[in-house]
């Protein structure tokens, strides 16, 4: 077998600017998920409190974008959390980070897949499970197909899906803004139960997810250290004020928010008609494939990242001239094509949050440990940010977690020891 195509980071060529790197967190953040959240965050937090409790999730989310930004700054390659750990704690708290994200990753895109091909299948005249499989199977090999063809390609079309995804936003917030006449009565933040606003946050937290994926690909960015703190918190903060701006107008408009199927459409139709509400509907679909380009580039990173360290398999940390781990690539085009071919896949969400709180948990850690240990120009001060970033943490694991999600990532981290066992030292 001929050795993978290797490209060193020193001569590998940079096309991705900031703008794009900035657009890919706000893609990874702005997903399905916000075209239905207001509904469920109203059910426990309602009136005002829905809007709060979005503005309050957010802010706190800041020492963690701010932790990754720190790291992310002082890591010139792919991998993000991965060379974090790798750096802090060595080669197995490392591989099994990058074995349980790129698990949790390929799983989800599958899934994210599966959901979108089911929603535009009728459209297109395939009808049934068969005409879903099929148009799925053809949307990752189309997506591989982009990711293969270079970084850059890349970077252009999650940055064109990431403005198409914003329009409609945007418009539906100019609507609510620019409304005349009497506005629908908001109700107030009244008495909730106990472990309310916790549950409500942590709906929200899921929905802030994504700005950690901007330092996974830190080695195709021009001017790292300063592309990658800058589009990793900015990302998150225009998140906050984009939301916090679609929420309200979702209150204002719709007196029962909780019971709404598709509260941000209603809330387009309240304030702009039919027509906007129609193409903030759509823009459901073109989000969901925004998510899709946005994994199915860093995905792979993961994979490339984790073997990449002291301990060589398969050859999956080899690197194209334009940027990309076509092996690792190749796999994981491999692994979503099989699970979006097994049917329902409503459960491969299971670890996806448990995974980004590892994330969260690791990256935190690690900064704490580097700083201590005054490497990579870090200082003691540094290790503040970890504080809040691991309390956030375990406390969304204690009180978010299932047993289920327990169950699915005790079950990666076995095959990420299994896997790690097949490795080989590097020479």
């Amino acid at each position: 077998m001929p050795a993978p195509l290797a490209v060193s980071a020193a001569s590998q060529e940079r096309t991705v600017g900031p703008l794009q790197l900035l657009a890919l967190g706000v893609n990874g953040i702005v997903g399905v998920g916000i075209f239905f959240a207001p509904a469920e965050v109203a059910a426990t937090t309602p009136g005002m409190g829905a809007v709060l409790a979005f503005a309050l999730t957010g802010l706190s989310l800041i020492p963690v974008a701010l932790a990754f930004a720190v790291l992310g700054r002082r890591f010139d390659a792919d991998g993000g959390p991965v060379v974090f750990a790798r750096a802090a704690f060595g080669e197995r708290v490392a591989f099994l980070v990058g074995w349980v994200a790129y698990v949790s990753a390929f799983l989800s895109t599958a899934a994210v897949v599966a959901g979108l091909s089911q929603a535009v299948a009728p459209s297109l005249g395939l009808e049934g499970p068969v005409g879903q499989r099929l148009l799925a199977s053809a949307l990752v090999t189309a997506l591989a197909a982009i990711v293969a063809s270079g970084i850059q390609v890349s970077a252009r079309t999650w940055t064109s899906l990431t403005v198409l995804k914003l329009l409609p936003l945007a418009a539906l917030l100019i609507a609510f803004s620019l409304a005349s006449g009497p506005r629908p009565v908001i109700a107030p933040t009244s008495g909730l139960a106990d472990g309310a606003w916790l549950r409500a946050g942590l709906t929200v937290m899921f929905a802030y997810q994504g700005f950690e994926i901007v330092p996974v690909i830190a080695g195709q960015v021009r001017s790292s250290e300063r592309s990658v703190p800058l589009a990793t918190v900015g990302s998150l903060l225009g998140a906050v004020l984009l939301y916090v701006g679609l929420v309200w107008a979702c209150v204002a408009a719709l007196p029962e928010l909780a019971t709404s199927a598709a509260p941000l459409a209603a809330a387009a139709g309240v304030w702009g008609g039919t027509g906007l509400s129609r193409v903030v509907s759509a823009g459901t679909s073109v989000s969901a494939l925004g998510i899709c380009v946005g994994m199915m580039v860093t995905t792979p990173r993961y994979l490339s990242a984790l073997a990449s360290g002291g301990r060589s398999l398969l050859g999956l940390e080899g690197m194209s001239p334009r940027g990309v781990p076509l092996r690792a690539l190749a796999v994981t085009w491999g692994a979503v094509l099989l699970f979006v071919n097994l049917g329902n896949l409503s459960e491969l969400f299971a670890l996806s949050s448990i995974a980004v709180l590892m994330q969260y948990g690791v990256t935190a850690a690690a900064l704490a440990w580097l700083s201590w240990k005054r490497q990579r120009g870090l200082r003691p001060v540094h290790a503040i940010l970890a504080v809040p970033t691991l309390g956030l943490g375990l406390t969304l694991v204690a009180f978010g977690a299932s047993l289920r999600e327990a169950a699915t990532t005790g079950v990666a981290v076995v095959a990420g020891l299994v896997l790690l066992g097949l490795s080989r030292p590097r020479a």
